[in-house]
């Protein structure tokens, strides 16, 4: 392969050895650098211009700087923010790392990489896990795991595979609790929350999860429904922020009311911040559809008592 194709294959970047491999010699690398027509980003690693790089050259030139290797962990996953995250073979020597490179000596990556895209980088359901176990919170971890599944790029059933598979994970049990939550229904960050949070730690009836459900508008899935009396949607910013979703919402919540039932849209405070109030007022909302709430505190300072005598 020639330069100029190693050079469009690669979003305009090259490494020193690839260039040589590719017949150039070590005077005509030097004298495109000094004029101009190249640029160096990392030790032995080239770009064929001079002006600021896109974040898919950056990619490439952290792979190319410490090459073999692979993006890993948040940069495999396509998220567009720095550091870039590089995995190479666990037995390397150490790398010194460039400005905005982290570099981590990972086992088995041979097996864990898919090598013939560009630039390489851990398989999805790899990376995904990986970020799940190493976040910050469990709220972080969550929104991986969701937004993974919600993707459609994996699934929970392959996670939970690969989780299985692995000898050392962190918070394994917890990890696998989650996982097995969304295998049920749970498709996000807030209707997890709200599952784990306020339905099932006070005692309130198990919903039905992403019941498909047709409307004037067609076929959609309702977050959580209680039988025929409440439907509760879970509604974050992320995916009901324009005006065109918050009219099909209220077109869904309609349509519901003309068939004789109510509902709910909670948001990130009453799931995160209010759970135990939220699930006190879901327990009177079902009540005065009908429904047996058995219903019970979920502690010695949960709101949920008080609010459940005053209905």
């Amino acid at each position: 392969m020639d330069v100029v194709e190693i050079l469009r294959q690669q979003d305009g970047v090259i490494s020193r050895r690839q260039a040589l491999d590719a017949g150039l010699r070590e005077h005509e690398v030097r004298r495109l650098l000094r004029r101009n027509e190249w640029a160096r980003v990392h030790a032995g690693v080239y770009v064929d211009h001079t002006g600021p790089l896109t974040w898919p050259q950056r990619a490439w030139a952290a792979v190319l700087y410490a090459a073999p290797a692979a993006l890993c962990f948040e940069s495999a996953l396509g998220a567009d923010a720095f550091p870039i995250h590089v995995a190479v073979p666990q037995h390397r020597a150490s790398l010194a790392e460039p400005a905005g490179v982290r570099i981590h000596y990972l086992a088995n990556l041979q097996a864990r990489v898919l090598w013939n895209v560009g630039p390489p980088r851990m398989r999805y359901d790899e990376a995904a896990l990986d970020v799940a176990c190493r976040a910050a919170s469990e709220l972080d971890a969550i929104a991986v795991l969701a937004n993974a599944c919600q993707s459609r790029r994996t699934t929970a059933q392959r996670l939970l595979q690969l989780l299985d598979s692995r000898r050392r994970v962190r918070r394994r049990r917890w990890v696998r609790a989650v996982l097995v939550d969304i295998v049920e229904g749970t498709c996000s960050v807030l209707e997890h929350g709200y599952l784990v949070r306020v339905e099932r730690p006070h005692g309130l009836p198990r919903a039905m999860r992403q019941k498909r459900s047709a409307s004037a508008i067609g076929v959609c899935y309702r977050d959580a429904e209680y039988g025929e009396s409440l439907i509760v949607e879970l509604d974050g910013r992320v995916y009901h922020d324009s005006a065109t979703r918050r009219d099909a919402d209220f077109e869904r919540d309609l349509d519901a009311a003309v068939d004789g039932r109510s509902t709910v849209r909670l948001s990130y405070g009453q799931v995160f911040d209010r759970a135990c109030q939220t699930a006190g007022k879901i327990a009177q909302v079902l009540q005065r559809h009908g429904v047996a709430v058995a219903g019970h505190p979920c502690g010695p300072r949960c709101e949920f008592t008080r609010l459940d005598r005053a209905a």
